[in-house]
């Protein structure tokens, strides 16, 4: 009996509820009745005058970065790992002397692997010997000097030397990324102003506003290169091209009285 008595009274007070909730014109939900000041406003709608712009800058390259080291292959892991420790001294030595600092010149990566193949014959692994890999990336601070530090490299850790790629990249963008934000907000002002002035309504000022911005990493060249006996006797040509950073901006403008 005092189940049924619970049913019927939460029955009663949905239905006091409901009388109270009406729906608004704008399509929000409103309540009637004694609510002491109490207002609900489901619209989620955007409100106002909503824009996009995109500032594009190009930027030259300050900073190359070069990915490069040392791999040596032998019979035992000891004979590959001495050959690689007195190759990758030699390469940091000639960074050094051509100017990369200690700050600028990071491990990436150091491995040892062993050398197999498979024996169909007899069915087995034959172990060919043991691979030792290190590799680092150095940031070359003078962009024209590139060609000359790979040539130093080459030379310095002869046929363990490994090239991987090489890559350009602004130091500091922020000048870059303030003139490509005053480019956006403006092509999105100028946006808003021609919406507003054709649909005949008087612009108000912004309400919201967002940013995403771009630049691409490093452009690496994918020139894997295994060294060569010697240096060659020209310096390396380096191209650093332009890099282009992007701003985008999304702002809503309100509609003025």
């Amino acid at each position: 009996m005092k189940k049924t008595w619970l049913v019927v009274i939460g029955m009663a007070l949905v239905l006091a509820v409901v009388g109270m909730v009406g729906c608004s014109s704008e399509g929000g939900l409103t309540l009637s009745g004694d609510t002491s000041g109490i207002k609900i406003n489901l619209n989620n709608q955007q409100q106002g005058i909503w824009v996009s712009g995109e500032g594009k800058v190009t930027a030259v390259p300050d900073v190359a970065t070069l990915s490069l080291g040392i791999e040596s292959q032998e019979a035992t892991v000891a004979e590959a790992q001495a050959n690689a420790a007195e190759a990758m001294d030699n390469v940091m030595k000639a960074l050094k002397d051509e100017g990369v600092n200690d700050k600028d010149i990071q491990t990436r990566s150091f491995y040892i692997q062993k050398v197999t193949r498979w024996d169909n014959d007899n069915q087995r692994e034959i172990i060919l010997g043991y691979r030792v890999s290190n590799m680092v990336t150095a940031k070359i601070r003078d962009v024209a000097n590139a060609g000359t530090v790979i040539d130093a490299v080459a030379a310095a850790g002869g046929d363990l030397t490994r090239i991987n790629n090489i890559g350009f990249t602004v130091d500091d963008p922020t000048p870059y990324y303030e003139q490509a934000r005053e480019i956006a907000v403006a092509e999105a002002a100028a946006k808003a102003k021609q919406l507003a002035d054709t649909a005949d309504v008087k612009l108000g000022k912004p309400t919201y506003i967002s940013e995403s911005s771009y630049m691409p990493g490093p452009i690496y060249r994918a020139d894997m290169i295994p060294m060569a006996e010697a240096a060659p006797p020209m310096e390396t040509p380096i191209s650093p091209g332009e890099l282009e950073i992007t701003t985008n901006v999304q702002i809503a403008y309100a509609i003025a009285d």
